[in-house]
């Protein structure tokens, strides 16, 4: 009788033990410590930064402005990750490169024309050289890229041409690196650019604020050319299913070229503006930007536009703000070296919490 008794009740105790355990699954407990904690220490560290009033108006002001010129930079790097995914399902960690190409080469254009002093004669016309300069050399490596590294590589298992994109990245890097040197070099200023104009109240400096209205035209030029053009509207019918696109007559290598061609425009702008705005570019600056605008791509929502670019302005003013608000009350030294870690703080989080993005799904790609 005690025998059969313990039995029934080891035998009840079990079903209630893998009731809880359904119930509260480990994980999921795990993933809720971790949301209050982050919660907790935002609150706290933005409690105390703005109890202590350690930063004016003024100054929330600037970081809120270079937020935006930061984040409008990434929104499009993140757009050439965002339209590749889109057509692709693969990740081009080689993007970094053809946007540090594009700077380089326009590093060149802008040192003849400063020597000639056509950057401060004619600043307009020099600007328009160099975006174009940018521009030829990123598209040109992105489509060299698809060409040679991705195209052979197209219907291989998707871990091979996301190793194939490391490793062009790589060759990219150290390519340059050894035919103009590692070293840091001095990116011309451009005296029209120089100074701050009033917007709203808001000192917004002439460099940031052509990085910002360049970046919306582009975005919005984008976007119109997806929507209202015969080769936007077969980009999106190729992004939903190539086999079918196909069928329909659509040329699936012209479309896989013109998003690699598009992403290399892009990307070209956005190394002139980080150029004029940081005045210098060096052969491995595009690895930090680069993995920025992967990390904006996933919070927007990976192969979503939109999601790109509202992504990469959340990731700007996050990365701008962050460092200061949260750790400025908590007396932490040199809070704006640490704004690389509130930017990959963010990239963990998102994969962690929602991974298809603030657009996205909220359940990762699984195929």
């Amino acid at each position: 009788m005690t025998e059969q008794s313990g039995g029934s009740v080891e035998t009840a105790v079990r079903p209630r033990a893998a009731v809880l355990a359904e119930r509260f699954p480990i994980h999921r407990v795990a993933l809720v410590a971790v949301a209050v904690l982050v919660t907790f220490g935002v609150v706290t560290g933005s409690w105390k930064t703005i109890a202590q009033g350690g930063v004016s108006g003024a100054g929330w002001r600037t970081f809120v402005v270079l937020g935006i010129a930061q984040g409008s930079i990434y929104a499009l790097i993140a757009l050439g990750y965002s339209l590749v995914y889109g057509i692709l399902l693969m990740i081009n960690f080689a993007h970094g490169e053809v946007f540090m190409s594009g700077a380089f080469a326009s590093y060149f254009v802008a040192q003849s024309l400063d020597s000639k002093g056509l950057l401060t004669r004619d600043p307009i016309p020099s600007l328009v050289l160099l975006f174009l300069t940018a521009i030829l050399v990123s598209m040109s490596v992105a489509i060299l890229l698809e060409r040679v590294a991705y195209r052979p590589l197209r219907n291989a298992p998707r871990l091979v041409p996301l190793i194939t994109a490391i490793g062009a990245s790589l060759f990219l890097q150290y390519t340059f690196s050894g035919f103009f040197g590692s070293d840091a070099k001095g990116y011309p200023s451009v005296k029209a650019l120089e100074g701050t104009i009033d917007v709203g109240g808001f000192p917004v400096s002439r460099t940031q604020a052509l990085t910002i209205i360049a970046a919306i035209a582009m975005m919005i030029g984008l976007s119109l050319f997806i929507a209202r053009t015969r080769t936007g509207k077969a980009m999106r019918a190729v992004a939903e299913d190539k086999e079918i696109a196909s069928l329909m007559g659509i040329n699936i290598n012209r479309v896989v070229v013109t998003t690699f061609a598009i992403g290399g425009v892009l990307a070209g702008v956005a190394g002139v503006l980080f150029a004029l705005t940081f005045s210098e570019v060096d052969s491995f600056m595009g690895f930090v930007p680069g993995i920025k605008a992967f990390t904006a791509a996933v919070l927007g929502g990976i192969g979503s536009v939109s999601g790109a670019a509202i992504g990469g302005l959340i990731l700007g003013v996050a990365e701008s703000i962050g460092p200061v608000l949260l750790l400025t009350g908590i007396h932490v030294p040199a809070t704006n070296q640490l704004r690389d870690v509130v930017a990959f703080t963010i990239l963990v989080l998102v994969l962690v919490f929602r991974p298809g993005g603030i657009l996205g799904t909220g359940e990762p790609d699984k195929a």
